[in-house]
């Protein structure tokens, strides 16, 4: 599942305005997939929008720059909102940071695995019914769940959600969480791939909230 994007040109800067680190769009983009996981998990329900950005970006492999991978960069604004609270200390939910570290470390058990190319082949195979019925459509996201379920899914470590018994128990929400993560995989894996680093966190913490406080206001 290695993809491309990972260098931007002078058009995705300009659209990027003052965001001037295109990791912090990959990261955005895999933290706003995460929120959304969190969210069908408890309600059963996504946002309709994010969840197109999010599913979309899987199958977009060859995009040619980071802002392309998720359509534009305004599309990835809920993504960039929750990384400006968390760098800020004032997150409202407790769960998603564990969610997100969890994902990155999976990630790099993932690049290291021979499955990568096997997720790689099982989007590429889906893209034309993805391209023809939309990639939210109930029969790709189940498509990408069965996917992520015989790949990811078996490395560790898992990544475990918590939500609504009543909606994790049902077949098509469970799929579509699966998607979601997969999603959110797939920007942990650009976000790698440009340089993002889990000590990023710590030793650049200063200089990635003034990135995003600088892009948002």
């Amino acid at each position: 599942m290695s993809m491309s994007g990972s260098h931007s040109n002078s058009d995705s800067r300009q659209r990027a305005g003052t965001l001037r680190d295109d990791r912090m769009l990959a990261l955005a983009g895999m933290v706003q997939a995460l929120a959304q996981v969190r969210r069908i998990a408890d309600t059963g329900q996504a946002e309709t929008a994010v969840l197109a950005t999010a599913v979309d970006s899987v199958f977009r492999i060859d995009a040619a720059s980071p802002a392309a991978v998720y359509g534009d960069t305004f599309a990835l604004r809920p993504g960039l909102l929750l990384l400006r609270d968390y760098f800020r200390n004032d997150g409202h939910d407790p769960l998603l940071p564990r969610l997100a570290l969890a994902l990155l470390q999976l990630e790099r058990r993932f690049q290291r695995d021979p499955m990568a190319q096997t997720v790689r082949d099982g989007i590429v195979a889906l893209a034309p019914t993805a391209a023809r019925d939309g990639s939210t459509h109930p029969d790709v996201l189940a498509a990408l769940g069965r996917l992520y379920a015989e790949t990811v899914s078996h490395l560790r470590p898992r990544v475990l959600v918590q939500g609504n018994p009543h909606y994790l128990g049902q077949a098509a929400v469970v799929a579509e969480i699966r998607a979601v993560l997969l999603a959110a995989l797939r920007s942990a894996v650009l976000w790698r791939q440009l340089g993002g680093s889990l000590w990023d966190f710590l030793l650049r913490r200063r200089a990635m909230l003034a990135t995003l406080e600088a892009a948002l206001d």
